[in-house]
């Protein structure tokens, strides 16, 4: 009885300790690409010179694995850092207006210690990162920045008028699909989580989240057209496969982000999956993010979770939404401050041909949060 006692006892020290471990680092992740300047100060072609092992080893984040992929694909490491830079740029855009604003961090993972919890921002971090990097490798393929890849070899959409040409240059996006999996699901599969465990669980939620976000991408890319003809006439057009606007993945990300769904590790015979916790709700598809844990509310500053609080956010007074005072500023109230605005103003065309324009000063009210 005894050792059975001391067992238990330590089973749950254990478990304690792996919890608070799991709150209190954060773990380093490829996301570091979009803050590393080395990846934009060189050219492509001085990357692929230089040669990719003292790159490689030296970028910050990277699991074995994609420092393995680093190597091999050494041209493609400038468009992964910009995919993660766009995907960085967009999350702030659409939750600008949220008390989580996606801010970055100094710390490893980019966002910081938000990231540790398996909630609907980590979902939407994951998910609009992977989608970065499939849109910023498919143009790059286009672009012939690449050496491994080139224009879309996307078959000819059935529906397309037959009087129109299939060809141009479209964005690689099957491509950019596939070397994103590969990449970015490289740090997950490295980990080797005990089965039915709660990293068990976060592995398969990051996992799935990453492959939503490319899909959506990959999925919403279309077909672009160019008329060709005597004065516009537009009697023919050539066309060619076309990714969506990455604003408009980010708005249907978001879209997602809003209706996630909470998930549990199940297990079935020999294997463990996600499923829904509350049996109510549509079954989740896979461009469809998940999440495990619930959020928490981001009103006020706590280092132990990554949570900056709202204090001194600028909030709409008489917004209802998101950005509304009394949502953003958690109901503590708002001080109002007056600033001075400067913009361009009675603008005129001259010829020829310039504009010339005013400069009008004007003071507006700013509703700060306590």
């Amino acid at each position: 009885m005894a050792v059975q006692m001391s067992l238990r006892v330590l089973r749950v020290l254990v478990t304690l300790l792996s919890c608070y471990t799991h709150l209190g680092r954060v773990r380093a992740t490829w996301w570091q690409m979009a803050v590393d300047s080395r990846l934009y100060s060189l050219s492509r072609a001085e990357l692929y010179i230089i040669g990719a092992q003292p790159l490689c080893t030296s970028l910050a984040g990277l699991s074995s694995g994609q420092r393995k992929l680093c190597n091999l694909y050494q041209d493609h490491m400038a468009s992964v850092g910009i995919g993660a830079r766009q995907g960085i740029e967009e999350c702030q855009h659409q939750f600008r207006d949220r008390r989580w604003n996606c801010t970055t961090s100094d710390e490893d993972s980019v966002f910081g210690r938000i990231v540790n919890i398996g909630s609907r921002e980590a979902s939407f971090t994951y998910a609009i990162a992977a989608a970065g990097v499939v849109n910023a490798v498919s143009r790059a393929c286009r672009e012939g920045e690449l050496t491994t890849c080139g224009c879309s070899r996307a078959k000819r959409p059935k529906d397309l008028n037959r009087d129109w040409l299939w060809g141009g240059c479209g964005d690689d996006v099957e491509y950019g699909y596939y070397f994103a999996r590969e990449f970015v699901d490289a740090q997950e599969k490295e980990i080797i989580p005990s089965p039915g465990s709660s990293a068990h669980a976060r592995q398969l939620m990051n996992m799935h989240n990453n492959e939503a976000g490319r899909k959506l991408t990959f999925s919403n890319a279309r077909v672009a057209c160019k008329c060709h003809g005597v004065s516009g006439s537009c009697s023919l057009k050539t066309c060619w496969q076309q990714l969506a606007d990455f604003r408009t993945v980010g708005n249907l990300l978001k879209d997602k982000y809003d209706g996630a769904n909470e998930v549990k590790l199940i297990r079935r015979g020999k294997r463990y999956r996600l499923d829904r916790r509350n049996p109510r709700f549509n079954v989740f598809t896979d461009e469809d993010l998940v999440y495990l844990n619930k959020s928490p509310d981001y009103c006020n500053a706590d280092p132990t979770i990554g949570s900056l609080g709202t204090h001194g956010r600028e909030c709409n007074k008489t917004g209802l939404g998101t950005d509304g005072c009394n949502l953003m500023c958690c109901g503590r109230g708002y001080n109002t401050f007056k600033r001075e605005k400067v913009e361009r103003c009675n603008c005129k065309f001259h010829w020829c041909c310039y504009v010339k324009c005013k400069r009008c000063r004007s003071i507006e009210d700013v509703y700060v949060c306590k």
